[in-house]
Order: structure tokens, then C-alpha cells, then sequence
């Protein structure tokens, strides 16, 4: 905001430091100032000066931190520029948002506009192409250019885009007929570019979730998806170079393959690594050359900034150094950065303004241009509103002006309200204002990170977080962004496997096209065993799902024209029936017993709550509100609450328990594993220490004395609080007055355990906790059988995890954990052999011996493996090297790498609930997922890797279960029992089961689905020209075999046409015959089949139609429409002569939608 801004400009020392910078005497030192108020002086320069600035510091979360604050004062072009580190030059794949972030700068530099641009040190050290050779690949297009089709698709190849079949992620695109969809870096959406030969027709913006165009463009502008371009002539130098380096060093035979790949593959998975042989040096530069004119370069602490960029430079030449020893690598490759000294001798020629809070605490370049100023910071209040009180008192005695920033417009409210009813008199900052009045106290919205007083000119600026929050547990919202969208499972390739509802299991080997008396159809192909193969219409796609089960094994393909399949579903139907009647009978007695009604909250958990060192999310907000709801009415409640790891549904429960122990009603939780039992007893422990709660677990750690003593106590309820793992469902447990049953990771967790749990006491309120939902329980919360709260919102200061897939090397396994613990920070090292793990501790101790290595794993002697715990807990273990028992619910914030030896054997749910356990503090956590060396790996495998790699966005457990179900296959989702079963029907058709069985004990089927045969002679298909990619065309035919009315017709119509161009007739004719079957289906009708002219409709003998109405439409069209009922009942429908296909299937769903 301007007007907080302005207040600078009555500052003697402000004056002065404008008055250099006009006078152009540089370097510039301001001593003196901290936090916020860093950003408040850069960003009153900025608005001041109009010229672009720069802020070097010393890491990425002073960025983030600055960046934020930035923003809230209302400057719009501010951009982070993230830097690469040693393993982005040396992984297969990396999290896409460093250059994505990096392209945006590059691209806001370019367009020469004023701009703030934010990093660390170490980015300096990274060279790209130089501006006017980068701006070569910067495409710009507009409706009506003449632009050569197949060049403009080699053009995008060169800047660094991947063709697909279709676009999902950014650096994609993907080519149908004459239309080019393209996801370009930097960008929000998508563009879908049509084309009329070579003239560009229409440009769009495109959702890529739902590949749905959002508005027509007059023109566009793609950038390079990398920030090393070349092409094919820049690539073949390149091999040239290598080549005679290599030849006059030894030759490796990584360096052997390191040819062949680039020889064979013009797609570079890293530019970077080769930028020495693709780029002159003259033809390179850092980041500062790309503006245009010399910008302000504010040295955040130049000490720090100095010691930053030399601590980077030296880590990195050393660990490239043992590469070039091991053979990895050439000695060019050592020259891939700017030396730590060529990278300040570049900084010296800018002009500089060092920061520092102490008084000649260094700067990188000498100068006698010294200002001081004066800035003191704000203690934090704590909630402490009498102290608050007092401040304000004080500020408003001395005539300051007081500036309060407040998060969002509720928390303003909430400001006004409380301060207003504390006496003061409170206005709200409106854009328009020009200046801000002394003695008064004013509010603004933003997340300011700290508060920060101007003395000697009686102006104080407060945060929220100043008020709430302990200084060293600052805690705020930051909105995720959307996580990249899973694509459906239904996806089907030659040789998959394949459900049909009424012929089994067989595999899909396409599509084909049949002609029968000049009429073209699509059938899909199944072959069953013994050579039997089965043509399917595509009006019957939605009886056919791709199979599901369990990885790497196959099910037993069906055989056609026998009873096997019949007796195999009559099997399954049977056994789920059994499982459907007792969820729904539980579910349906949960809604009728009359559960126990809480009271509202007291004082004391207002008091509660209140101890919380962390200012909540609004969702946290939201799902206590939604709880305490539930927990209030008579009704029972069974709420599943889905959250991100680490976004804070611990503390949800914990209020819920600590509501019900308030009303003197006991509280079970549910646990896992012993360790997650173990960290949440410390964490309600530590919670409720103030509070008269005595709590207990049960886990192996605890001796049979001891959980024999804590059973009795609550059983006699001497004990309000339980935690325990399966322990707690045994028969000897019993409680003198449960209240509240929290079930953690529920996710681990069969259906029959979840539900004995819950039948300890059917008037108990349940709360289930996960991060991953299995999609059984998804089905369950969003179908209305359970209700479910959302967390989305990552706490304050979280940052996505830089996510790494790299093969093994010893030198990047010593590097990764070097740099953790030089940092203060701990490492995992998840290997999952009990067998060979003290080996692989024994071979990581020898390469790191000053390193404290430890290894633990669930078959351990159980002290032993608690104290192991709790030392690495308090700190004194650097690196724990550990099996799967770390998975779920670990939260150590100061551990914050995690190391994943053979990841391409493990699930994609398993890996990202690995990832989950760093990355839960203010700093940036790596995740390094290591395979074997030169090992290639299987489809499977790489599918999880990418997908993992793909999904930094913080919020993306959710998508992370479809996913996995697709590449894993479904497991054991629901006990040994019922697993069986689902393998020999596959994942879709059990649910399908499930789901029919579950509805029918509800009362909701009332006409069962038939199958409907359809076959008139009209061409109903997809045309190979209209959409050349058999998946897609898959795709398509699914979506149409699902309309179900008018309005899901339409919408189908529009995607296909704004996604694939103009509908031909005969996909016209397949969307109406897809309509027409759908109200056919609620009709009752048997078939629909043409003879001659006569279109027959069949009817069954229960179908159920408006025989008034049929009378009636008889009687308008009497030529053409006769009913006969004699044996069976049927219409005959004569078709006109002269009639058009399109007419004859609008008219005859006409006749099936009037007699509803």
C-alpha cells in the first residue's frame, strides 16, 4: 500500500540514501535495520526511484520471507529466482517449479519493466545463455500469422518442450489434427493454438485439469521450457567437444553412455550439465545481465551473502571433483558454475547497497557512502492483550501513527472488533488514502512477517503474528496451488486387461472399425482365453472397465460362453453382501441411536486453545468448527478429515479430545504403528500438561505390567485419555464412559478392524484422520455415508519439498547428508531390509565417519529401539538409517533430507507418505529417491518416480491415491477376507458391487440396469483423422457412454469440439445414440433394432413408461409409429424416406424422453 509507504519519505536517513542513489554514489551501507522493515525501505526506494532492484541473501526462506513482505506493501512485479544445487545438475528428474520460476523472471526481465527480483546468494554462481540469444526462442504469436505448421512443432522441440499425447504438464504439448495444445513455462493455463493450413485461426487459454477452454486470445507468448536452450546444430558441436575431451582423458564408460544418449535422444533431461560444450563463455552470463539497466542490488547481510556463495561453490567443485576421480564426468564439467570469485568480481559492477543490522558488519566492495538508521523491532505479545493494550496506549500518548496488519478481511474484523471493544478507536486502510493521520491507529490486510517502530518519526507498524504467535513459532496461511490433476485410471493400452460386466475378464487388443451395409461403427476388441474374441459397440463402453489388482500379477483371463464368470461374480456378490449389509446396518444404526450431546465450549478450552503457539489455518478454522458441530448435536458423528501430511490434523483431534474430556467423557485414539503411539502420547502430553487430563498408551514399548495397569484405570476411569495401536480393539479393553474415538492414518486400517472399533460403542462420535484416503473411504465421504472436512492449506513458511530422482552414487549420498547436517538439520536414510541394513549403516559410517549414523527397524528389541528414537528426537543422532517404521506420522521438524535407497520398489502412496516426514519447518527439505546405477527401470517404477517427482505442490496427498491404485494396483484395501475377491473380479467391478449391494440395502435401486442393444444402421464413430490417439479416443467414447442426460450431452459436445475442432456427423450421431440409450435405460426397453425401414424398440416385461402418454405421441405420428402388445410388447418405427440419420436419432429419443 502506497500510504504505508509513504510515511518513509519525512526520515532524515531515507532522504539521504535517495539522495546517493540519485548522485549515483555507490556502494551504499545502511546500518541498521531488520526484519520487515527491510522490505518496507526496498520497496519506498523502489516506488521512489522507479528503478528495478535485486535482494541477495543468504537463503531461499529469507527469500520467501522477504518476497511476502514485499507483496504486502502492495508492489506488484516482485518475482523469487530460486538457484540450482549440485544434484539439479546430476538427477534424471527434478520438481519442474525451479525453472518454472526461473523462466518467469528471465521472461519479467525481458519485458523491461521496473521489477523486484529475490534470491539467494548461490544463484549468482549459475550461468545461462546470454539475453539476445535466450530472446531468439521466445515465441510470440497472434490470430492471423502465417506460421509454417510443421516448423513452428520442430521450433517448440528446440525451446525445450516435450510432445505428449496430451498436455498435463507444464513443458508439454501435443498435436491433434491442426490443433497444437501447449502448457508453456511460466504460465497459469494452457494454450490451444488452431490452425487453417498455416494461418493461426483462434488462440485459447485452456484449464489443464479439465482440458476445457477457459477464453479466446488475440495473441500469445511462449517462452523456452529451459533456461539452456540450443538445437540440433549447437547439440551435434556439443558431441564433437565431448568426444575429443574424452579421448584425450580415459575413457569411461559412463561418458560412453553419456554420448550415445545425446546421440540418440535430442530431448536433454539436463542442458545444464552440458552447458560448457553447447555455449562459449562469451556466449554465457548470471541473472543480472538480463536487465536492461543497472538495477539497485541490495546485499541482505553482505557477510552472510559473501560467505553463502563461497561455502556453495566450494561444496559443489568438491563433490563434482570426486565424480570426475569416479569417471562420471569430464574436467570441463567443472566449469559448469561461475567461480565463487569471477561471481563477486561480477556483483562489484553493479550498484550496490549493503544492509546490515550491526554497525560495520562488513560489505563486499569499499565506500565511504554510510548511512545508520534507526529501527527497532516489536517483542512479541504472546495473546497477551493487556500488554497490547498498554503498547497501544503508550504509541497513542506519543502521538505515533499506528499501522496493524492483519492476515485476511475475517481476522481484520476480528481486530476491529476486539480492539474496539478494548476502547480504542480503529480505521481501516483504503487504497485510495494518501495519508495516514498521527495518534491514530490503523488496519491493513497482509501477512506481514514482523513489526518493526521509526522513532524519530513516530510511526510503528504491527503483525499480526506479533500479537499471536511466539516470536520463534511464527505460523501463517499461504494457499496452496493446485497440485497437478490425476489422470483417470481408465486409460487403456493395447494388451491391457479388461472387466466386462457380463463376459469377464479379457485383454483389450483396440479399436475396430466394422462396416455392415454401408454403415461404419467403432467396436472395441476383447480377446478371452482359448482364442475367443468379443466385438463391443461403443454404445455399451460403460459395461467395460480397465482391471485393477495387484502389481506385476496378472488375473486369470475368462473364457466365453461358459457359466465361469456368472459363478465368479454370484461368488463376490454373495460375500460382499455380507460385507455391504454390515456397513450399512452399522451406518443406518449410527443414524438412529441418539448419541451423546456435548456442551459448548468453556472457558477452559477457550484457554485451551488459545495455548496453541501457532496461529491456525482457515481450514484448521473451518473442520474444528464443522467437529465441534457434529460433537455438539445428538447425532452420532463419523467424520473423515483429509489432510496433507503435516498441515495440522493433529491439532484438530487434539481440540476434539480435548472437548469430550471436558464433559468427564474418555477419548480413544488409534494408531498405526508404536511409534506414531509414542510421538502422539508426547504430543497430548505436552498439550494438556496445564490441564488435570491424565492420559495412557499402549504400544510394545511398555511392559505387560504397565498396560495391564493403564486397561484397569480406564476401565475404572482413573484415566480420561488412550492411545494405542490394534491393541486397543482386543476384547480385554473396556471403557467406564467413551466419548470420542480418533483413528489416525486411517488409511492403514481394513474396513472390519475400522468397524469393530467403531461397535465398542455405537453412540461414540469417530473422527478418522488421513492423508491419503484409500478410495473406498473417498467413496464412502463424498457419497453422503460419512461427512469429511478438508485440509488445503499448507502452514506458514512450509515450501514445497525439492524432490530429486537420481541414480545411487556414494559421492551424492555423502554430499546430501553433508549438507543436511552442516546445516544443523538430521537425515533418514530409508532402506527397507532388516537383513542387510547394519551393512549399509557399517558402509555409510565408513564413508562419513565424524557423522553419528544409527540404524533402527521394527524388529528391534523394543528399548533399544526407543531410545534410539528418543535420541534422535533430542538431536543427538545425526543420521538414521530406518525401514518403513518411519513412515507414518514421524514429526521432527530439524529433520529435514530424507535419502530413499531402491525408491523405485516402493508404492507411489508409500514414497510420498516418506517424503511427508521432512519439510515440516520453515526450511526447504530434499528428497533424494535413489535407484540402482545403470539399472533400467520397469514401466511401473518409472511411473511412480515421475509422478512423485510431478506432485511438489504442497496439498497433493489427495491426488496421490488414484494415482497409486493406477501404477500399484488396488492391494489389500480391504483385509485378507475381501481381497481375494477383488482380485478376481478387479478393483472397479468389486466397488461396482459394493456400491450396488450398499444401495440396494439403503432402498435407492428401484429399477435395476439392463442391457440395452442398439443397432440401427447409421454411422456412429469416431473418425481416425478426428482423433489420431487410441487413448484419447478411449477416453472420448468413455465420456460419451456416461451421458445420463441433455445437459451431460451438451457439455460432452463442447469439450469435444473445443478440443479436437468441428464434430463430424458420425460423432454427432454417437453423442444423440448415447442420449437416446440413457432415457431407453429408464424406460425399460430391451433393444433397438433397425429391419429394413423398420426401427423395432423392444420393450422388457417390467418396464415402466407413461402408457398415456406413448397413446398419445402414436396418435400425433400414426404413419410412422404403431405399438403392438401381444407375447411381448414392442413399437415399430418407420423411417422416412429421404430421412437423414441425424433426424431419425433425434426423433426416436424424442419418443423415449416423452414417455418417462
Amino acid at each position: 500500500m502506497q500510504v504505508v509507504l509513504n510515511e518513509i519519505n519525512n526520515l532524515k536517513e531515507y532522504k539521504k540514501i535517495n539522495e546517493k542513489i540519485t548522485e549515483n554514489k555507490f556502494p551504499i551501507t545502511i546500518n541498521g535495520v531488520l526484519g520487515s522493515a527491510k522490505a518496507h525501505l526496498i520497496s519506498a526506494l523502489y516506488e521512489h526511484t522507479k528503478k528495478s532492484c535485486v535482494i541477495l541473501t543468504s537463503n531461499e526462506l529469507n527469500v520467501k520471507r522477504i518476497y511476502e513482505d514485499i507483496k504486502n506493501f502492495g508492489i506488484e512485479n516482485v518475482r523469487m529466482y530460486p538457484c540450482k544445487d549440485v544434484f539439479f545438475y546430476n538427477a534424471e528428474a527434478y520438481s519442474f517449479d525451479i525453472i518454472d520460476k526461473r523462466i518467469e523472471v528471465m521472461n519479467v526481465l525481458m519485458s523491461d519493466k521496473p521489477c523486484i527480483i529475490i534470491m539467494s546468494a548461490d544463484a549468482l554462481l549459475d550461468k545461462i545463455v546470454r539475453r539476445e540469444k535466450f530472446e531468439k526462442y521466445v515465441k510470440s504469436i497472434a490470430v492471423g500469422d502465417k506460421v509454417e505448421f510443421e516448423k513452428f512443432i520442430s521450433e517448440l522441440i528446440y525451446m525445450g518442450y516435450e510432445r505428449a499425447e496430451m498436455v498435463e504438464s507444464k513443458g508439454e504439448f501435443a498435436v491433434r489434427g491442426g490443433i497444437v495444445d501447449i502448457y508453456p513455462v511460466a504460465a497459469n493455463n494452457m494454450l490451444r493454438i488452431e490452425f487453417w493450413d498455416d494461418d493461426i485461426d483462434s488462440i485459447r487459454e485452456v484449464n489443464p485439469d479439465t482440458q476445457r477452454s477457459l477464453e479466446k486470445l488475440d495473441k500469445a507468448i511462449i517462452n523456452p521450457a529451459k533456461d539452456i536452450v540450443f538445437d540440433k546444430e549447437r547439440l551435434d558441436k556439443a558431441i564433437e567437444k565431448i568426444k575429443q575431451e574424452r579421448d584425450s582423458n580415459t575413457p569411461t564408460k559412463d561418458i560412453n553412455i553419456m554420448i550415445d544418449t545425446l546421440k540418440n535422444s535430442f530431448r536433454l533431461t539436463h542442458s545444464e550439465k552440458l552447458v560448457n560444450y553447447l555455449y562459449d563463455d562469451s556466449e554465457l552470463t548470471n541473472i543480472l545481465s538480463y536487465f536492461s539497466t543497472s538495477p539497485l542490488v541490495f546485499l541482505d547481510e553482505p557477510m552472510k551473502v559473501k560467505q553463502k556463495c563461497e561455502i556453495e561453490y566450494n561444496s559443489f567443485t568438491d563433490i563434482m571433483k570426486e565424480r570426475l576421480l569416479q569417471g562420471a564426468i569430464l574436467p570441463s564439467q567443472l566449469n559448469i558454475r561461475y567461480k565463487y570469485e569471477d561471481a563477486i568480481e561480477i556483483l562489484n559492477k553493479y550498484n550496490l547497497i549493503n544492509m546490515t543490522l550491526l554497525y560495520g558488519d562488513g560489505q563486499l566492495a569499499g565506500g565511504e557512502q554510510e548511512v545508520n538508521m534507526k529501527v527497532k523491532s516489536i517483542d512479541s505479545f504472546s495473546k497477551n492483550f493487556k500488554v497490547l493494550d498498554d503498547n497501544l496506549k503508550h504509541y497513542k500518548d506519543m502521538n505515533y501513527c499506528i499501522v496493524l496488519y492483519t492476515r485476511n478481511a475475517t481476522s481484520m474484523n476480528n481486530m476491529k472488533e476486539e480492539l474496539r471493544g478494548r476502547g480504542f478507536n480503529v480505521n481501516e486502510i483504503l487504497q485510495e488514502d494518501e495519508k495516514l493521520d498521527a495518534g491514530a491507529i490503523y488496519l491493513a490486510k497482509g501477512n506481514l512477517n514482523t513489526g518493526f517502530e521509526y522513532p524519530e518519526i513516530k510511526f510503528v507498524v504491527l503483525s499480526e503474528y506479533d500479537i499471536f504467535v511466539e516470536s520463534n513459532k511464527k505460523n501463517r496461511k499461504t494457499r496452496k496451488t493446485k497440485g497437478k490433476k490425476i489422470e483417470s485410471f481408465t486409460d487403456l493400452k493395447l494388451g491391457d486387461y479388461v472387466v466386462h460386466d457380463q463376459h469377464g475378464i479379457g485383454i483389450y487388443k483396440g479399436i475396430e472399425k466394422i462396416t455392415v451395409e454401408d454403415t461404419v461403427k467403432d467396436y472395441i476388441k476383447i480377446e478371452y482365453r482359448d482364442g475367443g474374441s468379443l466385438y463391443i459397440s461403443i454404445s455399451q463402453m460403460d459395461y467395460i472397465q480397465k482391471y485393477i489388482g495387484s502389481e506385476g500379477k496378472g488375473p486369470k483371463v475368462n473364457k466365453l460362453d461358459t457359466a465361469e464368470w456368472k459363478n465368479t461374480k454370484q461368488k463376490v456378490k454373495k460375500s460382499v453382501a455380507d460385507l455391504a449389509e454390515k456397513l450399512v446396518k452399522l451406518y443406518a444404526e449410527r443414524q438412529k441411536i441418539q448419541g451423546y450431546a456435548f456442551s459448548q465450549d468453556n472457558e477452559w478450552q477457550v484457554r485451551f486453545e488459545d495455548e496453541f503457539p501457532y496461529i491456525e489455518t482457515d481450514d484448521q478454522l473451518v473442520a474444528i468448527e464443522e467437529i465441534k458441530k457434529d460433537m455438539e448435536s445428538t447425532r452420532v458423528m463419523d467424520r473423515l478429515l483429509c489432510g496433507d501430511v503435516g498441515y495440522g490434523k493433529t491439532e484438530v483431534a487434539i481440540r476434539a479430545a480435548f472437548k469430550s474430556l471436558q464433559d468427564g467423557k474418555q477419548v480413544a485414539i488409534l494408531a498405526p504403528t508404536t511409534i506414531l503411539v509414542e510421538q502422539h502420547f508426547k504430543t497430548f502430553t505436552e498439550r494438556m500438561k496445564d490441564f488435570p487430563v491424565k492420559i495412557e498408551h499402549l504400544s510394545r514399548f511398555r511392559s505387560a505390567k504397565e498396560q495391564k495397569e493403564a486397561i484397569k484405570k480406564m476401565e475404572n476411569g482413573l484415566s480420561d485419555l488412550l492411545i494405542g495401536t490394534h491393541r486397543i480393539l482386543s476384547q480385554d479393553i473396556k471403557f467406564k464412559d467413551l466419548g470420542l474415538i480418533v483413528i489416525d492414518e486411517e488409511q492403514r486400517f481394513g474396513v472390519l478392524q475400522k468397524e469393530k472399533l467403531k461397535n465398542i460403542q455405537k453412540n461414540v462420535d469417530v473422527l478418522s484422520l488421513s492423508a491419503t484416503p484409500i478410495p473406498r473411504t473417498l467413496h464412502m465421504s463424498l457419497s453422503g455415508i460419512r461427512d469429511m472436512s478438508i485440509l488445503e492449506e499448507a502452514p506458514r513458511e512450509r515450501q514445497p519439498i525439492q524432490t530429486y530422482v537420481i541414480e545411487h552414487e556414494d559421492t551424492l549420498v555423502k554430499n546430501a547428508i553433508y549438507k543436511e547436517v552442516g546445516r544443523g538439520g538430521q537425515v533418514y536414510y530409508l532402506y527397507n531390509r532388516v537383513g542387510s541394513i547394519n551393512q549399509v549403516t557399517e558402509k555409510l559410517r565408513g564413508l562419513m565417519p565424524e557423522i553419528n549414523i544409527v540404524h533402527a527397524h521394527g524388529q528391534m528389541n523394543k528399548r533399544e529401539l526407543e531410545v534410539i528414537m528418543e535420541e534422535f528426537i533430542l538431536g543427538k543422532i545425526d543420521v538414521l538409517v530406518a525401514t518403513s517404521i518411519i513412515e507414518t506420522g514421524l514429526d521432527i521438524p530439524n529433520v529435514n533430507t530424507i535419502i530413499i535407497h531402491d525408491a523405485d520398489k516402493m508404492g507411489l502412496a508409500q514414497l510420498y507418505q516418506l517424503r511427508g516426514r521432512v519439510g515440516r519447518s520453515s526450511r526447504i527439505a530434499y528428497a533424494y529417491l535413489m535407484y540402482k546405477k545403470e539399472k533400467v527401470l520397469k514401466d511401473t517404477a518409472e511411473k511412480r518416480l515421475n509422478a512423485i517427482k510431478e506432485f511438489t505442490e504442497l496439498g497433493s496427498g489427495f491426488k496421490i491415491a488414484m494415482r497409486d491404485l493406477e501404477i500399484r494396483g488396488a492391494g489389500n484395501l480391504l483385509g485378507s477376507e475381501q481381497h481375494g475377491h477383488m482380485e478376481t473380479v478387479g478393483y472397479d467391478m468389486y466397488y461396482k458391487i459394493l456400491d450396488e449391494a450398499v444401495r440396494e440395502l439403503k432402498g435407492e435401486i428401484t429399477f435395476s440396469k439392463k442391457d440395452i442393444s442398439i443397432d440401427i444402421n447409421v454411422n456412429a464413430y469416431i473418425p481416425d483423422n478426428f482423433i489420431k490417439v487410441e487413448m484419447q479416443k478411449i477416453e472420448i467414447y468413455k465420456k460419451i457412454a456416461s451421458i445420463r442426460s441433455l445437459e451431460d450431452m451438451r457439455e460432452i459436445e463442447e469439450e469435444i469440439e473445443d478440443r479436437y475442432g468441428n464434430i463430424p456427423d458420425s460423432v454427432y450421431n454417437l453423442l444423440h445414440i448415447a442420449l437416446m440409450k440413457s432415457h431407453a435405460s429408464i424406460v425399460g426397453i430391451r433393444s433397438i433394432i433397425q429391419k429394413g425401414t423398420n426401427i423395432i424398440i423392444d420393450f422388457y416385461e417390467d418396464a415402466s413408461f407413461d402408457m398415456e402418454k406413448l397413446l398419445e405421441i402414436i396418435k400425433k405420428h400414426s404413419r410412422k409409429l404403431s405399438y403392438t402388445n401381444m407375447k411381448k410388447a414392442y413399437l415399430t418405427y418407420v423411417i422416412e424416406k429421404g430421412k437423414v440419420e441425424k433426424e431419425i436419432i433425434k426423433e426416436l429419443t424424442g419418443i423415449m424422453e416423452n414417455i418417462e
